[in-house]
């Protein structure tokens, strides 16, 4: 079992940044592939970013591409989303996920992880 726990976030205005950060129980490099996802009030959970379980791939979602900047320190266990620009339409809670992987590929639907974090708020003002 591998639990996961997000921290970072707050309350920032518009054209600042954050860094979440997503911290594992155990170790994740070699065996994990790691994504962030966020919901919004009202909206369905989204697709943020994903990285690779060795940090060589990464993938966005095409709003965030720019200004948001997903890695992992496997020596740490520990994920990072870097938000710069932000926007109040990136307002929502901020989930990491987690899963298993043997081909060091990305993974896009949070129906292909197993494990997720609790969330952390992201609130960004106009």
């Amino acid at each position: 079992q591998l639990q996961m726990v997000e921290s970072g976030g707050g309350l920032v205005q518009a054209g600042g940044s954050l860094r979440l950060s997503c911290a594992a129980s155990r170790r994740t490099s070699s065996y994990f592939a790691m994504g962030w996802f966020r919901q919004a009030p009202g909206k369905e959970r989204e697709f943020v970013a994903a990285i690779s379980k060795s940090g060589g791939s990464t993938v966005y979602l095409e709003s965030v591409k720019g200004r948001f900047t997903i890695s992992r320190d496997n020596a740490k266990n520990t994920v990072y989303l870097q938000m710069n620009s932000l926007k109040p339409e990136d307002t929502a809670v901020y989930y990491c996920a987690a899963r298993r992987d043997y081909s060091g590929s990305v993974y896009y639907t949070e129906y292909e992880y197993n494990y997720w974090g609790q969330g952390t708020q992201v609130t960004v003002s106009s």
